[in-house]
């Protein structure tokens, strides 16, 4: 990574760091969206939480800051290895950039811009209605990979075994989006939200406690207030509403998140654009899921 000058070599208050960014990281040529938010702490002890290319946000106990640098360790989440994540950066006028160790040892450059607050200032008026899904093929769709494994029978979009995800080819900024789904037991996918935010689907009893990586949270950020799901091998179903950064989910008729906001982008996003509209896209990674019925209503 080239070098760079700090902005300013006189000490910087530490709460010069705090707020949100949105980061993209460097991974061999590949560019791959991260988050960072930082708070401060009483007096000036700065904590944060940080949400990687994969995984949901973890929590750092302390970033150390010195005249505009910065950087935090924080143990491994879904990683194999044992080591911790590393991150040390430089704090400028409008941006942060540095450098992040992952758990298996690689490095890789990165630069962040403060995150948009996506604050709406007028009422929205809604359009027409849209079919995503046409019921018989994938036309409007492509695959994040290179070789597909998303089926079309019986007007169910269907990914039967796990492979790539499928994402929209059209983007949305705010909408209503309606969609039913049917998952095998075990298995494990996810609605996302202008390929950024992700709302979980994934097989787990209707009596566990809720919270944000179970059925119908928004992973790693936001749980449910309830727990309405059906089980496997059932049609269930989810209509969100997105405006800015404010979530609305009801799932299988019951509201469970209503009108909360969204910190950041979750693990397993496109890009790190939070400012820019994005695609819906169907996690088809982690078993068996099928779609059906799939429309969305942009804000005109």
């Amino acid at each position: 990574m080239a070098q760079v000058k700090p902005l300013d070599t006189n000490p910087m208050h530490p709460f010069s760091l705090a707020g949100r960014w949105d980061l993209t990281v460097d991974e061999n040529g590949h560019q791959a969206a991260s988050w960072l938010e930082v708070e401060v702490s009483g007096v000036e002890t700065l904590v944060g939480r940080f949400v990687a290319s994969g995984g949901s946000a973890r929590p750092i106990s302390e970033i150390r800051f010195d005249k505009g640098a910065f950087d935090f360790s924080i143990p491994p989440q879904w990683e194999s290895s044992g080591n911790n994540l590393t991150l040390k950066g430089h704090l400028f006028k409008d941006h942060i950039e540095g450098e992040i160790v992952y758990p298996n040892g690689s490095h890789h450059s990165f630069k962040g811009v403060r995150a948009p607050s996506l604050k709406e200032s007028k009422k929205i008026a809604w359009g027409k209605k849209i079919r995503l899904f046409n019921g018989k093929d994938l036309e409007g769709w492509h695959i994040s990979g290179t070789k597909n494994q998303w089926i079309v029978k019986d007007g169910v979009l269907i990914s039967p075994h796990s492979g790539a995800n499928l994402i929209s080819n059209e983007k949305f900024g705010d909408f209503k989006l309606h969609v039913e789904f049917k998952y095998s037991k075990g298995s494990n996918s996810g609605v996302y939200l202008r390929g950024r935010y992700e709302v979980q689907i994934i097989d787990n009893p209707a009596t566990i406690e809720p919270n944000s990586h179970l059925f119908g949270g928004l992973y790693g950020f936001l749980p449910p207030s309830e727990m309405p799901v059906k089980g496997p091998d059932q049609w269930q179903s989810y209509d969100i509403t997105l405006i800015g950064r404010m979530l609305t989910v009801v799932a299988n008729g019951k509201m469970i998140i209503c009108n909360r906001e969204i910190p950041g982008i979750t693990g397993g996003a496109l890009d790190s654009d939070e400012g820019a509209p994005g695609p819906i896209y169907f996690q088809g990674d982690h078993g068996p899921i099928m779609f059906r019925n799939i429309t969305i209503t942009p804000a005109k």
